[in-house]
């Protein structure tokens, strides 16, 4: 079992950085693929970006170059360091853990509830 918690959200301007961690309890997050996904109001849940257990990063085209996964082994956290938010950024934003195929994509076994991220124009 793997319990996940995310923290860091918040209201950011346009144009401002925001990094929302996501601690892993139970099992080490080394050894695992990480996601982070987010949820728009009225909108399905997307993939924003991915890292895999070896190090591997993966990002949505709507984030590329501008948001970046990083993994603290030390700490088993997760971050998504977000720069240039705009405000289509704003949703619900979900780490994952453990994809059962994809790692862009859902199911993913693990589900953290999630951390309210406000970009205002």
């Amino acid at each position: 079992q793997v319990q996940l918690v995310e923290s860091g959200g918040g209201l950011v301007q346009a144009g401002g950085s925001l990094r929302v961690s996501c601690a892993a309890s139970g099992r080490t997050v080394s050894s695992k693929n990480m996601g982070w996904f987010r949820q728009a109001l009225g909108k399905e849940r997307e993939f924003v970006a991915g890292i895999s257990w070896s190090g591997a990063m993966y990002y949505a085209d709507s984030v590329k170059g501008r948001f970046t996964i990083s993994r603290d082994n030390a700490k088993n956290t997760v971050y998504l360091q977000m720069n240039s938010l705009k405000p289509e950024d704003t949703a619900v934003y979900y780490c994952a853990a453990d994809p059962r195929g994809s790692l862009y994509e859902e199911p993913y076994d693990y589900w953290g509830q999630g951390t309210q991220v406000t970009v205002s124009s």
